[in-house]
């Protein structure tokens, strides 16, 4: 069935239909709020709620194919739950330390400081496995769904994920330790 079916049969009442959506577009989201949250436990957080909102809305839905609109959900939730994190451990301007403050730019243009840090993800990304390199090409270039990556990679859709997110982590680790060093 197509997505605009599904929707249809969700919208005169098939939960099964719903339950074929979450099954297509469960580990796009995942991956989407993942990226966003940086947390499993925000992620599925998110995920549960970007599935309720569209459940929910799912009859204004006017779109061809429901990744676009789903991540566009997902993005928007983990942003909104990061925000509500972030006001709750927020601290008033006026405690942070000056140095803090005078580090602040609002200058966004090319600086020898980016340059190097794409650098050092260039070379970390380059002592990854051909498969792990794979894995962000297709995620982060070719913008592949996870059920894409994994019919492509004969990995599942949950393993896609699961590597996805710790090659992140490998990445963020190494990158640290070479900036402290």
């Amino acid at each position: 069935m197509t997505d605009r079916e599904l929707t249809q049969q969700v919208i005169i009442g098939s939960h099964s239909a719903f339950a074929e959506i979450v099954r297509r577009y469960s580990g796009m989201v995942f991956s989407k709020a993942i990226g966003v949250t940086r947390s499993e436990e925000g992620a599925a957080e998110v995920t549960q709620q970007t599935f309720v909102r569209a459940y929910e809305s799912i009859d204004s839905w006017r779109g061809t194919e429901l990744g676009p609109w789903l991540s566009a959900i997902a993005v928007h939730t983990a942003l909104k739950l990061l925000d509500k994190e972030r006001r709750r451990h927020t601290s008033p301007i006026d405690e942070l330390k000056p140095n803090i403050l005078s580090n602040l730019s609002t200058d966004t243009s090319y600086s020898d400081e980016h340059e190097v840090a794409l650098q050092q993800m260039e070379a970390a990304i380059s002592e990854l496995s051909e498969q792990d390199q794979q894995l962000l090409h297709l995620h982060y270039y070719e913008l592949k769904k996870t059920d894409d990556i994994a019919r492509i990679t004969g990995l599942s859709q949950s393993n896609v994920l699961v590597r996805l997110h710790r090659i992140r982590e490998r990445l963020k680790t190494k990158l640290h330790h070479e900036r402290n060093n």
